[in-house]
């Protein structure tokens, strides 16, 4: 396998664009956004993180006749048995906001002394459609669910998302920070390892 020199990303995101942009830059591989491709969204019917990046990754691919990436995250709590999992961004709902999903993840919790919680990302790379070796990368990053928000910054459920570590939630870290410790950044610097390796 030869490192490609461009790839699409499997996102409308513009964070997680300019965020892989950057990280991917090093190796000299050049990411394009599907949207710029006038690719839309794969659908993701799949139980697992991985098959759902998978299927983002390679509908991308068989779109755009390019090499493709994309990722599958969300927050897996375990007093809830890993939900809400690929759920995340609907647990309150198919058209939730962020504070509803918050709330919503409060109320599950009302009773529960077990706060454990950590979000979860996969990163799938695809040089082709049908691709049978896809380079995957994982990244967990452990916390606590608080009882109540603390913080502006971040997306998701990062107010509720405590780190001990750090004395604060993910929502009050500074966003270098975070995309220095988060699940992505864990992800990302494992697919980097991979891709440093192949010529």
């Amino acid at each position: 396998m030869h490192r490609p020199a461009r790839l699409v990303l499997a996102s409308n995101n513009p964070g997680k664009l300019r965020e892989l942009s950057a990280l991917l830059a090093p190796l000299g591989i050049e990411v394009l956004a599907q949207s710029a491709l006038g690719i839309g969204e794969a659908e993701e019917p799949h139980l697992t993180f991985i098959e759902n990046a998978l299927a983002k990754a390679r509908h991308a691919s068989s779109r755009s006749g390019l090499p493709a990436l994309a990722d599958d995250s969300g927050l897996c709590v375990d007093a809830l048995g890993g939900a809400p999992g690929i759920r995340s961004a609907r647990l309150a709902g198919g058209d939730a906001s962020d504070a509803d999903n918050n709330r919503r993840l409060l109320e599950l919790l009302v009773h529960c002394a077990d706060r454990r919680a950590h979000y979860y990302c996969v990163l799938v790379l695809v040089r082709g459609p049908d691709d049978p070796q896809p380079l995957i990368a994982e990244g967990e990053w452990a916390g606590e669910i608080l009882r109540e928000p603390r913080g502006a910054g971040g997306f998701g459920y990062d107010p509720l998302f405590w780190l001990p570590e750090s004395g604060c939630t993910s929502a009050e870290l500074p966003a270098a920070r975070k995309n220095e410790l988060s699940h992505r950044a864990i992800a990302v610097s494992a697919l980097v390892r991979r891709l440093r390796g192949i010529g």
